[in-house]
């Protein structure tokens, strides 16, 4: 087989490609990471504003049957 050449532009580009795929991985990485950590502290907030409403429910519907209770003593 005759060896064959390569366009010192061609192998330059790729080159380039690697070198700038390698450089912006470590910022997709925190990216990645960041948009992560911010979606699980909002589910986070969401969960406990959850937990706070059913807590207040409970507690109202509590205080409306000792009411209920207290008014129904003779």
């Amino acid at each position: 087989m005759a060896e064959r050449k390569l366009n010192p532009q061609v192998t330059d580009a790729v080159t380039q490609t690697d070198v700038s795929v390698v450089g912006v991985a470590p910022a997709m990485a925190m990216a990645s990471l960041y948009q992560t950590l911010g979606y699980s502290v909002g589910m986070a907030a969401m969960n406990a504003v959850f937990a706070q409403q059913q807590a207040n429910m409970a507690h109202q519907a509590a205080t409306t049957q000792q009411v209920a209770m207290l008014l129904s003593l003779d």
